[in-house]
This record gives structure tokens, C-alpha cells and sequence, in this order.
């Protein structure tokens, strides 16, 4: 009996519509190697292949973020060349998920920035959150993204006003905890960097 393609399970369907992304998701959570066979349907010529595969992707790493592990570069040139929204807002949802070194943070952040002048609100909103997850690997990025985060929070559509409030929270709390020394590193942790 041959076995489905990663490629024909994404297949079918509108462009937007889920089709069988749940489906790829729990298989990669079961299969994690098949990770890149799923990043690879991200350059599809086919856009719903493309989002559904994205879709896919984000949906395992809520799970299990190692599952984007052996995909890195190509979700990170994804970004780049990404237009179709909901291929963005799951992208922009992901990265915060790869480990990164400070300058692929910051290569990846300054990838987002821009579709934060999207059109499409979840795609704003969805960036809004991946901004926000970088600065979990990245301090440097808070003082920025918190401005960001304010101003959005304040004139952007409600989705962002929401979901900016809560990001603010998060976020306002880790700095002052920061900047108060509450919370300190391990004097092991503190060695390696």
C-alpha cells in the first residue's frame, strides 16, 4: 500500500480553507522528521498547499517548538518573500518558536516590522505576538517592541488593541522585574553569557 504525500494531504480545497493542516499537524507531532517535507510545501506553487502547510507547521510548534528546529532557514526566507496573509500570520506566529542566535532575532524582527503596515488585521496582530516572543531571546528588541506595542494598543483595529493590552502586560512585567533586579539569572546562566 503506498503511502500519502505530505504534498497530497495539503492539497484541495480554497486557498484558505484548512483541509487536512490539523491532520499534517498531529502527524508531525508524531513524526517530527517529516518537518521539512511540510517547510518545502511552504514554497508551493499552489497558495493553498503553501498556507496549509504553514498552518501545519504552527499548529504542531504550539506542542512542540523543536519541531521547527531542522526548518529554521527556510521559515526564516519564507518570511522574506511571504505575501498571502494567512502564510504571514503563521509565520510571524512561528518565529518567535526557532531558536535564534541575537542577530537572526533581529534579522527576524526586522522581517516582521514591515507587515505590522499590513492590510489584513490578523496579520498585524499575529506579527504584534511574534514581536513580542523575540524579545524572550532577545532584551535588546523590549524597548522597541513595547513602543510598538503602545501605540498599536491604542489606534490600531480592536483585535490589536486586545491583544496588545495583554502583550503590554506580559511584557511591562518582565522589564520592571528586569530592571528591578527581582529577578536575577543563576550564577551558572550568568557564566555562560
Amino acid at each position: 500500500m503506498k503511502t500519502e504525500t505530505v504534498r497530497s494531504m495539503l492539497g484541495g480545497g480554497k486557498r484558505l480553507s484548512v483541509g487536512r493542516a490539523r491532520e499534517v499537524a498531529e502527524l508531525l507531532l508524531t513524526q517530527p522528521k517529516r518537518a521539512n517535507q511540510v517547510a518545502e510545501c511552504l514554497w508551493d506553487d499552489d497558495p493553498g498547499v503553501a498556507n496549509r502547510a504553514a498552518d501545519a507547521l504552527e499548529r504542531a510548534s504550539r506542542k512542540q517548538p523543536a519541531i521547527l528546529a531542522p526548518c529554521k532557514e527556510v521559515l526564516l526566507g519564507r518570511v522574506v518573500e511571504a505575501s498571502q496573509n494567512k502564510l504571514r500570520w503563521n509565520l510571524a506566529l512561528m518565529a518567535p518558536r526557532l531558536k535564534l542566535t541575537l542577530p537572526e532575532t533581529e534579522r527576524a524582527a526586522g522581517m516582521l516590522r514591515p507587515w505590522l503596515d499590513d492590510r489584513s488585521s490578523i496579520v498585524k496582530t499575529c506579527t504584534m505576538q511574534g514581536l513580542a516572543g523575540l524579545t524572550r531571546q532577545n532584551s535588546s528588541l523590549l524597548p522597541e517592541v513595547l513602543d510598538l506595542l503602545r501605540i498599536l494598543a491604542r489606534s490600531g483595529t480592536p483585535a490589536m488593541r486586545a491583544r496588545g493590552r495583554i502583550l503590554l502586560r506580559g511584557l511591562e512585567r518582565s522589564s520592571d522585574q528586569a530592571s528591578s533586579g527581582r529577578k536575577r539569572p543563576r550564577a551558572s546562566a550568568r557564566l555562560i553569557h
